[in-house]
């Protein structure tokens, strides 16, 4: 995808004009300061304005999330799942919001630390499991592992091991929106880091000029594998680099689960209603190294504090407690019952079968091609 296509856009009768009023009518959105943690209205008050069952609901859901990710990691160390394997601990908060901010129909694209996002999305918890377990019951087959969540019916479309894989392809299913005249919406989420590379220009660049309904989350959780951003970027304040495509940029704190909620709600409602893109940067800490295998030695000991303290799940609940949403016996009753729906995936992810050696080469193309070979590594080259 290059800059030099943008005039190239495929056109159908009721295709909106990329004339020079376009630019002209997002002037006003540059003006829009980010959203900063210090900026929000205190969490006590936005919680009296809530549902209490659905702040309850929130809670669970993180918390599920939590402990999903962390029998993820004893099931890595007891070998049940293979390969690479990243996980959203300290990062709850910006899934849930998320999907609580999606609609069903909304599709969503993700970077390789997706298994909690899967979650949200509504794919099953069993064939979440399954797919990191490697068996034939996963979103993937079994083929695709931690990295590959993949899911039409819930449209989560990856897991993308590549970094900013996910990017170009999450532009081209907006454009398939815009073409088909629909009013979906795509999310695409990815790490710091993916900033940095040509992928994510050109992609904002494409998506502001042809005004198509995607909204790009960066999530910051100010560690990028080991580099800190102030010592990779350039521009550490990520959601400034949106002003350079005339794009919305807000930054929100990524600990928040109602402000993540709030603020990428409306960024997605705008980008379905008026078809502009949107760039959103939500702050966290990572609570443990890049991967399940990273002992993450290069920090320090007062990073590792600050992130323990800004620990969305203990933050949110000490705040219902203190709001009196939940209490000592809710509490202990949702930390049951998630520890019981957790089982209940890893169960059905040690029952499931492995997928067959023949079926390796099942998903290689749409349709059939002639000549596609099917030999695996131990098959002869030639029979007789």
């Amino acid at each position: 995808m290059t800059t030099s296509t943008a005039s190239r856009k495929p056109s159908r009768k009721t295709a909106r004009s990329t004339s020079a009023p376009v630019a002209a009518d997002r002037e006003s959105d540059d003006a829009v300061p980010a959203r900063t943690p210090n900026d929000s209205v205190p969490v006590d008050a936005r919680i009296a304005a809530e549902d209490p069952d659905r702040l309850r609901g929130l809670f669970r859901d993180m918390l599920f999330v939590r402990r999903f990710e962390e029998r993820t990691a004893q099931s890595y160390q007891q070998a049940k799942i293979g390969g690479y394997c990243h996980l959203n601990l300290g990062e709850e908060a910006t899934v849930v919001g998320l999907g609580a901010a999606m609609r069903p129909t909304d599709y969503l694209f993700t970077n390789y630390r997706e298994h909690g996002y899967a979650l949200a999305k509504g794919i099953e918890p069993g064939r979440v499991m399954a797919e990191l377990y490697g068996r034939a019951t996963g979103t993937s087959k079994g083929w695709g592992g931690s990295m590959h969540m993949y899911d039409t019916v819930t449209r989560m479309l990856g897991g993308y091991a590549i970094v900013g894989g996910q990017v170009p392809l999450a532009v081209g299913a907006a454009l398939a929106i815009d073409y088909r005249g629909e009013d979906d919406v795509v999310v695409c989420q990815m790490g710091e880091g993916t900033t940095n590379i040509g992928a994510f220009h050109e992609s904002l660049n494409i998506a502001a000029l042809w005004r198509l309904p995607v909204v790009f989350l960066v999530i910051n959780n100010q560690t990028g594998m080991g580099t800190t951003v102030e010592r990779s970027s350039a521009e550490p304040d990520l959601w400034k680099r949106a002003a350079a495509y005339r794009m919305r940029g807000e930054r929100v704190d990524g600990t928040d689960v109602l402000a993540v909620r709030d603020v990428a709600g409306e960024l997605i409602e705008t980008a379905r209603r008026e078809k502009k893109p949107a760039l959103l940067e939500a702050v966290s800490h990572r609570l443990k190294g890049h991967s399940v295998v990273d002992p993450a030695k290069y920090r320090t000991e007062d990073a590792v504090s600050i992130a323990r303290s800004n620990d969305p799940i203990v933050r949110w609940r000490e705040a219902l407690l203190a709001a009196g949403v939940l209490d000592d016996r809710s509490v202990a009753e949702l930390e049951a019952e998630v520890t019981a729906a957790v089982a209940a995936a890893v169960e059905f992810a040690d029952a499931s079968p492995h997928p067959e050696p023949s079926s390796l080469f099942d998903y290689n193309y749409a349709t059939p091609v002639a000549g596609d070979s099917r030999r695996l590594p131990a098959d002869p080259l030639f029979t007789t």
